[in-house]
């Protein structure tokens, strides 16, 4: 249980001025799979931007299961068509990150690694039981995020991937990482939110995993074709595609 009694609807009102891409379903999985955990578990995010899935996994994780966050804070990578910034932004951010645990009541629930992810194995030592990836969506970077950190999931944990099936670049790691590995089950996802969980599968299985997740590249098109009408400011063509959001879709 969470440490205080917080529920998940008073949680997700109170991020509702955060800034970040978190739908209702995706904070849900979030809160859930957070809930399910007890002491000495440890949950790792990579990408906390100014703190909205941050405070969901400090307010549902029990007392005694390590939270940590790892976010440079660097200015880039900072969301949709963001990838260069500048390092004050960066420090905006990270100001308003630590202000935003605190209003929330999570300062003292989660541990703020300030280091790009690739650079940060070294300050979260052992085996992590969830694992959420929202960092760079660039492939390599993606690619990298999945393949290292996701190696440090223990059988039956699990891993969370924000952007899947929406950014190109997370895509592809998915295609290159997931889609025939015998490591992760696909479980499913809420809108671009993906969940695996740390299992070994046979061949058979293997097949099977890949064709599930191949079932959702249609969608994929879809986001991608959704992304090219706003680059391209035709964003009132993209209702015929079921999108109604002035944002990019995730």
């Amino acid at each position: 249980m969470p440490p205080t009694s917080t529920t998940f609807a008073q949680t997700f009102a109170d991020v509702a001025d955060v800034q970040g891409w978190m739908t209702e379903a995706q904070a849900q999985r979030l809160w859930d799979r957070a809930t399910e955990l007890a002491a000495p578990a440890r949950i790792v995010e990579i990408g906390s931007y100014q703190g909205r899935s941050a405070i969901v996994f400090g307010r549902a994780a029990a007392d005694g299961v390590e939270v940590i966050a790892i976010d440079p804070h660097a200015g880039n990578d900072r969301g949709p068509q963001q990838i260069h910034g500048a390092p004050d932004e960066g420090q905006a951010d990270h100001e308003v990150f630590l202000a935003n645990l605190a209003e929330a009541g999570v300062g003292d629930r989660i541990r703020h690694v300030r280091q790009p992810s690739q650079e940060a194995h070294g300050d979260v030592p052992g085996e992590i039981d969830v694992l959420y990836i929202d960092g760079a969506h660039r492939y390599v970077p993606a690619r990298d995020d999945i393949r290292d950190w996701g190696a440090r999931v223990r059988e039956g944990g699990t891993l969370l991937i924000h952007d899947s099936f929406s950014s190109v670049g997370v895509t592809l790691a998915l295609l290159t990482q997931l889609f025939f590995s015998g490591r992760y089950r696909y479980v499913g996802r809420s809108g671009s939110m993906t969940e695996y969980r740390r299992v070994r599968l046979g061949l058979t299985e293997r097949v099977a995993n890949a064709g599930r997740q191949a079932a959702q590249l249609p969608w994929f098109a879809r986001n991608v074709v959704i992304k090219a009408l706003i680059v391209a400011h035709l964003g009132r063509f993209t209702r015929y595609l079921g999108h109604r959001e002035p944002t990019w879709p995730f």
